[in-house]
């Protein structure tokens, strides 16, 4: 009988060495920026959404969960909701699901929504690539849809958007089909509100009615009822 061969001894450590990098996922851990930037690099990675902050301490998270129909369906009404409305408004805006931004050696992250709203509509980026904001402004309206994250989403990434320079965020609680939208504050910290300054005063409850329509009515008759509440 023919013996097999081990593997050679270099194959063997990059094996070990794999598994010893196995990451801590859907947790705060501590790392360096480099690291978090082969995170962002590494494909593995692609369907992850990845966050960094050096607010206390260097921290980075790598969301792995899937996405749920619900977290999905409040993703498209909330998306369509704040469409239609600034087009009946006149309210410029620049929308992008899913988007990278990253500040060199400072922050990074992945909100579900995030938009320019008004005069900074123009510098919006487009590119294929991360958004640096180095190099481009922060969104100033950032908005997570939170099916199994709220309470991340309401401390340390609150923390995140406070420092990153947006002007509102909101965050979706999809169990219990509510919106915490908050303003950022320029001495620090933020603030619940009820209505959007950045969009003209748009009224949260309208949008948690729509939420809430949604789980009953299909997004065309959603799409109705809001058209009829923003014409009034």
């Amino acid at each position: 009988m023919t013996a097999i061969a081990p593997p050679p001894i270099k194959q063997q450590e990059n094996l070990a060495d794999s598994r010893s990098q196995q990451l801590i996922t859907d947790q705060w851990i501590s790392a360096t920026w480099d690291e978090f930037v082969k995170i962002l690099e590494n494909p593995l990675y692609a369907e992850s959404r990845c966050y960094y902050d050096t607010n206390q301490i260097k921290q980075m998270r790598i969301e792995t969960m899937p996405v749920g129909s619900e977290h999905a369906r409040d993703n498209g009404i909330i998306y369509f909701a704040i469409a239609l409305y600034c087009t009946l408004k006149n309210i410029p805006i620049t929308g992008l699901l899913n988007a990278s931004y990253v500040k060199t050696g400072v922050q990074g992250c992945q909100p579900d929504i995030s938009y320019y709203v008004g005069e900074v509509s123009s510098h919006a980026p487009c590119s294929s690539s991360i958004v640096s904001l180095d190099e481009s402004p922060a969104p100033n309206l950032v908005i997570e849809i939170s099916s199994s994250t709220i309470n991340d989403d309401l401390g340390k990434k609150r923390l995140l958007y406070e420092q990153l320079g947006t002007s509102e965020y909101w965050v979706i609680d999809v169990q219990e089909v509510k919106i915490i939208a908050l303003e950022m504050l320029e001495n620090g910290g933020s603030r619940q509100i009820t209505s959007s300054k950045l969009l003209g005063g748009l009224a949260i409850a309208d949008l948690e009615a729509a939420l809430k329509l949604s789980r009953e009515k299909s997004q065309s008759e959603v799409g109705a009822w809001l058209l009829q509440r923003f014409a009034l």
